[in-house]
Formats: C-alpha cells, sequence, structure tokens
C-alpha cells in the first residue's frame, strides 16, 4: 500500500481508534482507589453484622434459648456446624452448604485454569453468597448466617437431581425450601425458593435478595482477564452493560444479570422477572490479586399471596460460548462481547461472516493456529477488491505528483490557488482524492470484528500453535524481572512478528510511491507506526497477533503482485493524461468545495485591502 497522504490518513486514523479502545478498556487508577476506599467500607459494614450475629448466637447457647430462631427441624435447636454436599452432572460439581444452603464451590470439569486445576467459578478461597432477611421471633435473621437442614440428594427418573434444604420454625407451622436440580449435560441449576406463611416470615411478602459475589481468576493474563471483565444484565428485554462505571440502578423489570469473566460467568436468572434492584461493583486494583473483582448486588421481589408460595430462579456457572448461551436464555448470548457500545456495529460482521467460516474451517481442521491462518486468507480474498482500489488510487496519485509539484512551484505560498489548481488536476485527470483512504476506512469494522471475536473465543482456550502455549492468552519469549507502563513484563514473539511485517509494508510503500515533501509527518510515520503497534500487540491473545501476522504477509504479497503485474503505471500515466482532454463535469461535492475556497479567497482579499 502506498504510502501517500491519504494511506497515512487511513493508518492515523485506525491508531486512533485502537488506542482508544485500549484507552477505554484500560483501568483507571484514581477510579479504582475510589471503588476500593466503597469496598472497604462495604466490607468493615458487612464484618460488624457478622460481628452482631456471632454475639446473638453466643447469647442463644449459653442462655439455651434455642427455640428463639427458626431452627433446622430435625432436633429443635440451632446447629452451629456447617455439613457439606456433593453434586455433578457431565460438566461441572457443585458442592451444597447447608449454611444459608447454597453453592460453595462450583467446578467446571471440562475447563482447566492456569494453574492446571479445574476452573472454579465460585471459589471458597473468596466471600461468596446469596442471602435474604427473614422474620424471626426476637426480630430478624439474614439466611446466610443460618443453617438449614442436611440437604439429600434426589434421582428423578428423567435424568436429573433434585436437592432440598430446609428451615422450621420452632412450632413446625412455617418453614423455607431451598431446592435446587441439576440436569444432566447441563450449565444450569434450577433454584427454587419455596416459603410456607411468607406474610409472617417475609415482611409485606418482599423478597430482598443480596448476593455477594467475588469471582477468581481463571486465565495467565490476570490483568488482562481483568480488563475484560464486566456486568451484563437483561432490563425489560433489552441488553446492557457496565464495565468501566462501577454501579447501575434498575427500576424496570429484571430478567437476568450475570457476572462475566473473558471466558466465564456466573449469572443469576428471575423466572419471574425481579421488580427492582441494583449492582455495584469493582475490579481488583492490585496485579498480583487472583480475584478478578468484588461485586454486590441486591434485588426486590414480592411473595404471592398465600399460605405457601415459591419463587423460582436459575444460576449459570459456565463458559462464555455463544451457541450454548444462546440457548440458555434471551439475550444471554450478547454476554460475549462480538462488539458492543461504540463497536456494536461490528457484532454482525462476526455473527454472519467470521463465526461461520471459522466454524466451517474447525470442523475438519485439528489445529486452531491453521484455521485461524485459513480465516485470514479468505477474509483478505473477500476485501482484496478494496485493497486494489486502494492500490489503484495511490498509483494515480504518484503518476500525478510531478505535475502537483510543478503547479505548487508555479503558485508560490498561495495555499487556497495551490488546493484550488490541484482540486483542477484531479477533475481533469478523473481522480478521486479519497480513493486511497476510502477503501483503508471500510477495512476498520473488519479489523475490531477480528480484535472482539479472538479476545472472546473460548474454545482458542489451552490451545497449543507452535510456541504459543495458549492462543486466547499473549505469548512469551522473553520475561523480564520489572514491567515496562503500556507493555508489560514480556515481549511476544507474534506481537514482535506483527509489529516486524508492519514496518517492512511501510518500507514498501515508502519504495513504491514519491514521497509529499511539503509534509514532515510523512517521512517518520512508517517509524513510529509499528513502535505503536508493538506497545498495543504486545498482552494481546497470541490468536490476534498471529492473525495480525498473516494478514501482514498476505499485504507484502498482493502489493507486490498488484504493483509490479496488475497495474501498468505507464497505461495509467497516458489515461490520465487523455482524460485531459475530455470534457469534465463537475460533481456537486467539487463544486461546493471550489465554491467554498472562493469564498474564503475573496475574503481575504478583503481582509488584504483594509490593512
Amino acid at each position: 500500500m502506498g504510502m501517500d497522504r491519504n494511506t497515512v490518513i487511513g493508518f492515523v486514523l485506525l491508531g486512533i481508534l485502537l488506542f482508544l479502545y485500549l484507552f477505554i478498556s484500560s483501568k483507571d487508577n484514581l477510579e479504582y482507589q475510589k471503588q476500593k476506599k466503597h469496598y472497604d467500607d462495604s466490607v468493615a459494614i458487612v464484618k460488624a453484622h457478622q460481628d452482631a450475629v456471632a454475639r446473638l448466637q453466643d447469647t442463644v447457647k449459653h442462655n439455651g434459648t434455642s427455640t428463639t430462631i427458626i431452627t433446622n427441624g430435625a432436633n429443635n435447636v440451632v446447629v452451629n456446624s456447617e455439613q457439606l454436599l456433593t453434586v455433578e452432572n457431565d460438566v461441572m460439581r457443585i458442592v451444597f452448604t447447608n449454611k444459608g444452603a447454597q453453592p460453595q464451590k462450583v467446578e467446571l470439569k471440562k475447563f482447566n485454569a492456569y494453574d492446571s486445576t479445574p476452573v472454579k467459578v465460585i471459589n471458597p478461597i473468596s466471600e461468596n453468597h446469596i442471602s435474604y432477611g427473614i422474620n424471626i421471633p426476637n426480630g430478624s435473621a439474614q439466611t446466610n448466617d443460618l443453617f438449614f437442614s442436611q440437604g439429600k440428594v434426589l434421582k428423578n427418573a428423567d435424568g436429573s437431581q433434585t436437592v432440598d434444604f430446609t428451615l422450621i420454625s420452632p412450632g413446625g407451622t412455617d418453614s423455607i425450601v431451598h431446592r435446587f436440580t441439576l440436569r444432566p449435560n447441563d450449565y444450569m441449576i434450577d433454584w427454587d425458593v419455596q416459603v410456607s406463611n411468607p406474610a409472617k416470615l417475609l415482611t409485606g411478602n418482599a423478597f430482598n435478595l443480596a448476593w455477594h459475589y467475588e469471582p477468581v481468576r481463571a486465565q495467565q493474563g490476570v490483568v488482562y482477564e481483568k480488563r475484560q471483565s464486566n456486568i451484563s444484565y437483561y432490563e425489560d428485554n433489552n441488553f446492557d452493560y457496565i464495565s468501566r462505571k462501577t454501579e447501575a440502578n434498575f427500576e424496570k423489570p429484571l430478567q437476568w444479570i450475570s457476572v462475566s469473566q473473558q471466558f466465564f460467568n456466573t449469572t443469576l436468572l428471575a423466572k419471574n422477572s425481579f421488580n427492582s434492584g441494583n449492582v455495584k461493583w469493582a475490579r481488583e486494583i492490585s496485579d498480583s490479586s487472583n480475584l478478578i473483582a468484588k461485586v454486590d448486588v441486591a434485588f426486590q421481589s414480592k411473595f404471592p399471596a398465600g399460605n405457601s408460595a415459591t419463587l423460582p430462579f436459575q444460576f449459570y456457572f459456565g463458559p462464555n460460548d455463544y451457541t450454548i448461551l444462546k440457548k440458555e436464555a434471551a439475550g444471554m448470548d450478547k454476554i460475549i462481547d462480538l462488539g458492543r457500545g461504540f463497536y456494536s456495529f461490528v457484532r454482525p460482521i462476526n455473527q454472519y461472516l467470521v463465526m461461520p467460516v471459522f466454524n466451517f474451517f474447525k470442523s475438519f481442521i485439528l489445529s486452531y493456529g491453521i484455521v485461524i491462518m485459513l480465516l485470514t486468507i479468505v477474509i483478505r480474498v473477500v476485501t482484496s477488491p478494496l485493497v486494489y482500489s486502494s492500490y489503484l488510487s495511490g498509483a494515480k496519485m504518484k503518476a500525478l505528483r510531478p505535475e502537483i509539484d510543478e503547479m505548487k512551484k508555479r503558485v508560490g505560498g498561495d495555499q487556497q490557488r495551490a488546493s484550488m489548481e490541484q482540486m483542477k488536476l484531479f477533475r481533469e485527470a478523473g481522480v478521486n482524492p479519497l480513493g486511497g483512504c476510502i477503501p483503508a476506512l471500510l477495512q476498520i469494522p473488519i479489523f475490531f470484528a477480528l480484535y472482539s471475536f479472538f479476545n472472546s473465543n473460548i474454545e482458542l482456550r489451552n490451545q497449543v500453535f507452535l510456541w504459543s502455549k495458549d492462543l486466547s492468552a499473549y505469548d512469551s519469549i522473553v520475561h523480564f524481572s520489572f514491567s515496562i507502563p503500556l507493555f508489560g513484563d514480556h515481549l511476544s514473539l507474534f506481537g514482535l512478528l506483527a509489529s516486524a511485517t508492519n514496518f517492512v509494508i511501510s518500507l514498501y510503500g515508502m519504495s513504491m510511491t514519491t514521497p509529499d515533501q511539503n509534509n514532515p509527518a510523512m517521512k517518520y510515520m512508517p517509524y513510529i507506526m509499528p513502535i505503536m503497534f508493538l506497545f498495543f500487540f504486545n498482552s494481546l491473545p497470541s490468536a490476534l497477533t498471529w492473525y495480525y501476522t498473516v494478514s501482514n504477509i498476505i499485504t507484502l504479497i498482493l502489493q507486490f503482485i498488484i504493483q509490479n503485474y496488475i497495474i501498468d503505471h505507464d497505461k495509467i500515466l497516458a489515461k490520465l493524461h487523455a482524460n485531459k482532454n475530455k470534457p469534465k463535469t463537475k460533481a456537486k461535492w467539487q463544486e461546493r468545495f471550489e465554491q467554498m475556497q472562493e469564498s474564503q479567497k475573496k475574503v481575504q482579499q478583503l481582509k488584504d485591502k483594509n490593512k
């Protein structure tokens, strides 16, 4: 691609968009410090509440007044010991605790974390719990502080498994049951909250659910994983998400909310929708911490009137797999970032072009590196008309360069006249001055579509290719004992190759064009851009940098073939001169541009007279 002015404009715009994306997705230290203070305060409040509950339980134990709070129904006394129960299917293993009757640990059996142990979407090393308030004879309590009966596993005829945990009031008249149902080969589990006499146990039949969740690292690059994490939700049948913001309020019916890491998510779904709620969250600040974020969710629902009622919920503990999520619930496939927010325009490209081609090749090719290479070739073939148009425009501009330089010498320092004469020359020769820039801009959506696709494709996890041990993470040939700002503590070979091939493209482009002597930036741009790209590429997943490397090699091949065997520069020059002798009809944009220049010239002349 020729490094003329229009091409440079394309590169500059691409660079601006790249670093805008990096800036948006990067953490802001001041914002994180504010988030950290907020959560430190929250932890202090929670700790004070837990201490108060502990004092209440200690008083109950020493005074022998165990019947003052709801019990487990087995021996009508307060149970002070935690009992665990493990249930599993083909894809996950869940450890339930009777304290609060909830999952304590969830392991995904088909996925390993960075340390080669099963991925834990709920990890007991961090603070995780679901809870809601209930009325007891001497006040109120949170279910997370109470011990339910020890659950028992019931195997059903359809292959599913059901676990019930029960709390029974001292008189035996009122009860709460948490029923969990796990189906074969399914990442979704049902959670039914059954309450007898909800008007007594819940003030105003109000169900105020609190969910505190702290996801833990699963990827090699924990800093990058934190950056890719976000909160997604489906409110009033519309998808939305928060990434840089720290909270969101829900005033319309909420179908589900999801805490999403780079490749896994934990989602809470309400079959009857939550009436209202809010979420507050913050990414973990320390780069050395394995904790990804801290999330606090509060929801409000109403139990229907009656002697007994049930609220149905579901939990999804699993991978960010497009095929799986699309079948689970409306909008859940959008948890996967195939293009959202400012870049939502690239999502259709991923859905209808990139994903079908990728899935086609992977159906009969085992190496994902080869699949990415073939995908790159297909995309470059599809965009080849744009590439040819760009090179052809560059060749025309190069052919006109001697006449443009001669014209500029003739008009001297009159910039307005030079612009008008240049536009006249372009019109006479039939050259579109934006011809080299527009094709480059049209390729930008594909660039960002692939950026989103490779960043979110879980199939690339732990896939080995050449020296890369994991295509979903950066490859590293050198690890430093220090970290370079914006660069990291390693050197990615694929990132280096992508930047090097970019540099070769720039040098080749310079050799094929006559540089614009009036613009010094043209001289240094081929050296600046590859360095900028190296900083950008170094921490990207190696699938991305491998794609860019292959794409750049194809670009070099196309440049050589088109410039030396397809484009006839002498024929182009002859055609341009022939066009000058033909009568031309001005395009409307040309007429407007010349009118504007003429008006500016008259204004300047008036100013000169008044001096």
